[in-house]
């Protein structure tokens, strides 16, 4: 049952990719680019990798993806997209290239799963670490009260 659900969010990962790039709308590519998202975190909660999955849905797609979409809205002629340069076949051979790499890595490696190996916990250590007795919770909350002036200072 896992396998089915893997290879239909891999398809539907693949499919918005190609979607991304394809669709003329940049609006549309946008919202794509979110669907995209959704289905990586997805596969990050059939591989047990609950706190990937919650910062894939928090980070890229909560703020991210949000942040593009603003910015397509707030920009001026956005509905019409960017017309092709001269650059398209040298990104097509990158591309190209960077597919094969990508291929040629995934073959070559040796994916080793022990069949009765335990889960281990992800959000609770994490939790631990930031709540617990030593607590990093002040250091977080001054790095992003730094992020968020330098943001509104910029």
């Amino acid at each position: 049952m896992l396998d089915i659900v893997f290879y239909l969010l891999a398809a539907i990962a693949v499919a918005s990719a190609i979607a991304v790039i394809v669709v003329r709308d940049i609006f549309r590519a946008a919202l794509c680019l979110i669907l995209l998202f959704m289905t990586v975190a997805g596969i990050y909660l059939l591989l047990h990798a609950d706190f990937l999955a919650i910062v894939q849905v928090l980070v890229y797609v909560g703020a991210i993806s949000i942040l593009i979409i603003v910015a397509i809205m707030l920009t001026r002629d956005a509905r019409q997209g960017q017309p092709l340069g001269n650059l398209k076949y040298p990104a097509a051979f990158v591309a190209a290239l960077l597919l094969g790499v990508v291929v040629f890595g995934i073959i070559n490696t040796a994916f080793v799963t022990p069949d009765n190996a335990p889960l281990q916990e992800t959000v609770k250590p994490l939790g631990k670490a930031l709540f617990g007795d030593p607590g990093y919770l002040l250091t977080v909350e001054i790095a992003v009260v730094m992020l968020l002036s330098a943001i509104l200072g910029a």
